[in-house]
Parts: structure tokens; C-alpha cells; sequence
């Protein structure tokens, strides 16, 4: 109001607003129609440039259009001869630094970069090419492993014997002083299905020399030996240097590096391992790694109590305490016992869904049923835990009568592929069609490989076990390593009968120095360069391979050069080779790592 009137300012005002609105609004639109016909025309320019790039790729090859990753020439040194049994991330020197509760100081405990090595490791003065298999099941060159203290501990249990230049192995145990076959004879008895393809996987916790599990490979039973680096030493090299599966590792504070629900069958054999202590979470590890309805067999302290506690140091009424404990807690985790005779017990675990269900509603009960939020499959690096994991209906489906016997399993797309992001059975097949192609040209490249101057190999990236189930009826065995960091395979890759374990491969691998006799990787460093250096890669390549060994690298020609500069700097012979499509993109790298003694050595 003024002066007593309507102003009609207002009326102007709203005019001006409607008029600059109505402007605006055009503009948008007028802005909006430019760039639609910018941006469709764009979206054409854009269309006919990869119609024109596919046409060319076609009608000829292209070349690359990244360069090769190039680094400058490098040459590793010798490492002292000290460090000629060395296991980086298992090492004696370093177990001071470490706890002793439960042995925890034996685990895997990694350098950190600062403390890498970066140098060569040399074999032992006198060092030989290892014994050709099958002889080499029941011998060795003594300079290869040149360990006293387990020949004059154990040479009166026959796990060995030392003879002129080679230890010799009876196959003699703790446990089984008549031999091993024998021994095994006994354990087929009690379970008939290590006789009929049943039972094809199987772990060895505490395996001596491995005698057990190469007695299983000739009846068809693939077997991971597992030990320490402790005292008895060099029992997991001894294994590799007869050409038997084997690992370093312990039960201790951490899950082993397997998957659950993995292995048809564990056993121990005196293997001290205090299997009631703790409040049993050792077994619940084996609890967690046998796949339902398999077995766990124990021999020694406390089976059969009664007639060998004098033996034991100790009486027999704490041994006949201790074996009902033992059979209280295995009943607790819905193991069953199965069989029993003599100083071998058997144990199988129940696939049956009610007593995991009693144990989940007993809220008092121990050991409890894990939770949701506990991944049974995670096992690197990951805690014990003091529960028990209860199959899912998926794996009950993976247990031993559910899933086809060996050597059927092997072609059969087992029902776990489908926890696998885009697995499938037609993905199988076409997986090991891929790799029966891949194998065949690398035999054409690596003539050795087939015949008995390779017998321990790692695919050190497998994704199903193509390879090793290419390589099935030669005479190798295969270490299938999943990476911790990729897709979680290995599942499958025990249900098909093959064995494996995780791994990441910026740390070294849990073995010794000189135990493999071909190393093979797909894509590896395409994969992991952005975390794991190479140069530490395939340092640890050299450690792990023979002298006279072999490496097929099949990677992306990015890295090619690199790979073939640092090769070199590791004293191998290479060579590069097409892969069997002939493709520009990617290409072969064969290699062979040269006998070298170090300078400050007589030989």
C-alpha cells in the first residue's frame, strides 16, 4: 500500500519473471537439442571407428598398441653358502622373535621387504640331479640332503638308513616296524573304500619321511605330506626329494592353507600332535579340512592303551584318560567311530544334518556350532577356531558316496563350481579342453615333460586344475597353488581328486630350496605385478626349482621382455616360443635353471 493505494509493482515484477523463465526454459531445450545432435553424431564417429578397428583386427593381425614393459639388465649374486637349505618365511634364526605357546614360532612368519634376499641360493657342495622316479621312492643322493642327526635318531625305526652316497628308505615308521605296506595292508582292512576309488585325497599331519604317502600312490590315494621345520629335520625335503607330495606346515594358531571339506582322509601316526588339549581345537582343524564322511585315522598314543602305555613313559591310567577324552571330544564334533584294530583307530565324520543341528541348539554345548559370519574356506593366515563348521547341503552333496569315485571325479563338474563367480560344468569342459590343447604343445616345446626326468611340478596359478588333470597319467604329480588374493577355486579343485593349497605370492612358498622340477604359471604376473614385485617372484622361483629344472611361463608379451631380462639374471637358459594359437598378444617362456656351485665350495 501507499498512500492509501495498490502499488502495482508487483504486477511488473511477475511479468519480468514470467518472461526471463520462459527465456531460460528455451534455452535448455534449444542447449539439450545441440548436443543430442552432438552427442548422436558422436555415438555414430565412435560406432563406425570400432566397426572400422574390428573389420582391420579381422582381415590382419594388429600389433600391440602398449610397448613392452622394458627394465634395465640385472644379475643376482650368490647367496652365502649357509643359506642353502633356507625357507624364508619358516626360518630357525628368526624363531627367537616369536611366542612358544603352542609351538606358534613354527608358523609361517614372512621377512618383511627390508629383510628380502636378493641373491641366488646354491645347492650343497656335491650336490647331484635327484634319483629318477620310481627309484627315488626308496632312494637319494645323502649329499642332496646331507642331514645327520634324523639318520642317527630314526635309522632303528627304519625310516632311513644311510648306505655308501644315498640314503636308503625302508619304509619303516614308529608305528608300523613290519614296514608300511604292511601297515597300509592293515588300514584297507578296516576301511575297504581306500581299495575301490573312494578315497583318493588324503593329509599325513607329522609325516615323518613321507613313507605312508608314497606307499598310497600306488594304490591310487594322492597324499599331502605335512610337517614343520623343527627338529626332526628336513622331513617335508626329504619327502620332495623322493618325488612325494609334501608341504611345511603346523597345527597351530592358524587354520592350514586348505579349503574346507577338502580331504577324503587325515592321518597321524604318533605324530604328537596333543590332540585333547586346548580344548581340541586341533581336531576341530580336522574336523574342518576332512570332507563329510571321510575318515581320520590316529595310531599311537593313546590307541591301544592297554597293552602299549609302557612303552609311552607314562600309565596307562592317564593314557586311558586321555583316549576318552579324545573319544568325547571327536563324538562332540559328530565324528563317529568306524573302525578299530590293533594300534589303528578310524574315525568318520557325519554327513548326517541332525547331529550339527543338536549341537546348534544346545546352547551349552562345546565345542558350538560356528556361526554365519566364520568363512570355512578362509585359511590364510586366518585363526583357529574353537567351533565346529557343519556342512551345507551343497557340500554334504560333496561327500564321500555323493561324489563320483576316482577316476570318474576327475571329468565330473563338482557341485561347489557353482560358488565359483561364472562356474559351471559347460565352463569345466571347456577349461580342460583348453588345457589338454596347452599340454600337448608343451610337450612339443619341453620334450622332458611325460617322461621320468619330471616328477614334481606346480601350477603356480591353476584355476580348476586344467593342467594337472592335462598331465594326469604321466608320471608327476601336481601342486595346484590358488592365489589368497583370486577367485576361491580350490574347492573344486579337491573334489575332482586333485590337491593343492593357497598361497600368495609376494611371500615365498612353504617348501625347500630345490624340491620342484617344473614350474609353470598362466598370467601370473599379469595378475599380482601390481601388488607382488617380480624381481622377489622369480627369486623365489629359483629357490624352489631343481638345478636341471624347468619353468613354462605363458604371459601377456607386455611382460615378456621383463621376464626374459630377470630370467636371465638368474643364471637360467630361456628361450621363447609361440603359444599353440600363435597369437601376437601372448607368448611362451621355456627355461631351464643351470647346475652352479657356489665360488667359496670345493666343487
Amino acid at each position: 500500500m501507499k498512500n492509501g493505494k495498490q502499488s502495482s509493482q508487483p504486477e511488473k515484477g511477475s511479468s519480468r519473471i514470467l518472461s526471463l523463465t520462459v527465456l531460460f526454459i528455451a534455452l535448455c531445450g534449444f542447449s539439450f537439442y545441440l548436443g543430442g545432435m552432438f552427442c548422436s553424431e558422436r555415438v555414430k564417429i565412435e560406432a563406425n571407428d570400432v566397426t572400422s578397428t574390428t573389420t582391420k583386427a579381422v582381415a590382419s593381425p594388429m600389433k600391440p598398441t602398449v610397448s613392452p614393459l622394458q627394465i634395465k639388465s640385472v644379475s643376482f649374486p650368490e647367496c652365502s653358502s649357509e643359506l642353502q637349505d633356507y625357507t624364508p618365511c619358516t626360518d630357525p634364526k628368526r624363531w627367537k622373535r616369536y611366542g612358544v605357546h603352542r609351538l606358534s614360532f613354527l608358523e609361517r612368519h614372512c621377512p618383511p621387504v627390508y629383510e628380502k634376499n636378493e641373491c641366488l641360493i646354491p645347492p650343497p657342495d656335491g650336490y647331484k640331479p635327484p634319483i629318477r622316479w620310481p627309484k627315488s621312492r626308496d632312494q637319494c643322493w645323502y649329499k642332496n640332503v646331507p642331514y645327520d642327526w634324523i639318520n642317527k635318531q630314526k635309522s632303528n625305526q627304519h625310516w632311513l638308513k644311510k648306505e655308501g652316497d644315498k640314503f636308503h628308505f625302508p619304509g619303516g615308521g614308529t608305528m608300523f616296524p613290519r614296514g608300511v605296506s604292511h601297515y597300509v595292508d592293515q588300514m584297507q582292512d578296516l576301511i575297504p573304500e581306500m581299495k575301490d576309488g573312494t578315497v583318493r585325497t588324503a593329509i599325513d599331519t607329522g609325516c615323518g619321511v613321507a613313507s605312508w604317502g608314497g606307499d598310497l600312490l600306488d594304490r591310487g590315494i594322492l597324499t599331502i605330506s605335512l610337517a614343520p621345520r623343527d627338529n626332526h629335520e628336513a622331513q617335508v625335503q626329504f619327502a620332495l626329494e623322493r618325488g612325494i607330495p609334501a608341504i611345511l606346515g603346523v597345527i597351530s594358531t592358524q587354520r592350514l592353507p586348505f579349503p574346507s571339506n577338502s580331504f577324503d582322509m587325515a592321518h597321524c601316526s604318533r605324530c604328537l600332535i596333543p590332540w585333547t588339549e586346548f580344548g581340541g581345537i586341533y581336531l576341530l582343524e580336522i574336523h574342518r579340512i576332512v570332507r563329510p564322511g571321510g575318515f581320520w585315522v590316529l595310531s599311537g598314543p593313546p590307541v591301544n592303551y592297554n597293552r602299549r602305555w609302557r612303552g609311552w613313559n607314562t600309565t596307562m591310567e592317564d593314557q586311558k584318560s586321555d583316549y576318552n577324552k579324545l573319544q568325547s571330544l571327536l563324538t562332540s564334533m559328530c565324528f563317529k567311530k568306524y573302525a578299530q584294530k590293533d594300534d589303528i583307530a578310524v574315525w568318520q565324520k557325519l554327513s548326517d544334518k541332525s547331529c550339527y543341528d543338536k549341537i546348534a541348539k544346545n546352547m551349552e554345548a562345546y565345542p558350538p556350532k560356528c556361526d554365519d559370519s566364520i568363512e570355512p574356506d578362509s585359511a590364510w593366515y586366518t585363526p583357529l577356531r574353537p567351533c565346529v563348521v557343519a556342512p551345507t547341503a551343497k557340500v554334504k552333496n560333496s561327500g564321500l558316496g555323493s561324489i563320483p569315485k576316482w577316476p570318474e571325479r576327475l571329468n565330473v563338474a563338482p557341485e561347489r563350481i557353482s560358488d565359483v563367480h561364472g562356474g559351471s560344468a559347460s565352463g569345466l569342459k571347456h577349461d580342460d579342453g583348453k588345457w589338454k590343447s596347452r599340454v600337448k604343445h608343451y610337450k612339443n616345446v619341453l620334450p622332458a615333460l611325460g617322461t621320468d626326468k619330471i616328477r614334481n611340478v606346480m601350477d603356480m596359478n591353476t584355476v580348476y586344475g586344467g593342467f594337472a588333470a592335462a598331465l594326469v597319467k604321466d608320471p608327476v604329480w601336481v601342486m595346484n597353488v590358488v592365489s589368497s588374493h583370486s577367485a576361491n577355486t580350490l574347492p573344486v579343485v579337491f573334489d575332482r581328486g586333485l590337491i593343492g593349497t593357497y598361497h600368495d605370492w609376494c611371500e615365498a612358498f612353504s617348501t625347500y630350496p630345490r624340491t620342484y622340477d617344473l614350474l609353470h604359471l598362466d598370467s601370473l604376473f599379469t595378475l599380482e605385478s601390481h601388488r607382488c614385485e617380480m624381481k622377489y617372484v622369480l627369486l623365489e622361483m629359483d629357490r624352489i626349482l631343481r638345478p636341471g629344472g624347468y619353468v613354462i611361463m605363458r604371459e601377456s608379451s607386455y611382460f615378456m621382455d621383463a621376464i626374459t631380462m630377470l630370467a636371465k639374471g638368474t643364471r637360467w637358459n630361456c628361450r621363447r616360443e609361440e603359444t599353440e594359437y600363435a597369437v601376437e598378444s601372448e607368448k611362451i617362456l621355456v627355461c631351464q635353471k643351470k647346475l652352479w656351485f657356489s665360488s667359496n665350495q670345493t666343487s
